[in-house]
């Protein structure tokens, strides 16, 4: 019987821990724990075309062939913008420099859906530099 309410109990106290989670509003999530992950407006091949029209290719990097990815991070906010864009991994100073440029100009996402309400989600992707 002791055993029985020790985990009724112990039930409780997760699912209020759990509740009270889903309540921080500065609580960034990954995506495995979403019903719905954050999303360009028209979808991921949409904001591909956004950064190739966007990028401008850099002039050192032009000179150098310099080609390859930048590896970025950023959070997708309640409201669908993006902050706190970080470079990962670096291809050189001037690439990365124009895919913070670029992703910090990103219009709005739909934002991530936990439990039907929008939460802050973090977000990976690869800024293609490739000389046509």
């Amino acid at each position: 019987m002791r055993k029985l309410i020790f985990l009724a109990l112990m039930g409780i106290a997760m699912c209020l821990n759990q509740a009270k989670a889903q309540d921080n509003p500065d609580k960034v999530y990954d995506f495995t724990s979403l019903e719905k992950t954050p999303e360009y407006p028209g979808g991921i091949n949409k904001f591909y075309e956004f950064l190739g029209r966007e990028i401008k290719y850099p002039e050192a990097a032009k000179k150098s062939s310099t080609q390859g990815k930048v590896f970025a991070s950023f959070v997708v906010e309640k409201n669908g913008t993006l902050t706190d864009v970080q470079i990962t991994r670096s291809l050189t100073p001037e690439t990365d420099k124009e895919a913070l440029r670029v992703l910090n100009k990103s219009p709005r996402w739909n934002p991530g859906l936990l439990n039907g309400r929008p939460v802050r989600v973090k977000y990976n992707i690869n800024v293609n530099f490739t000389i046509k």
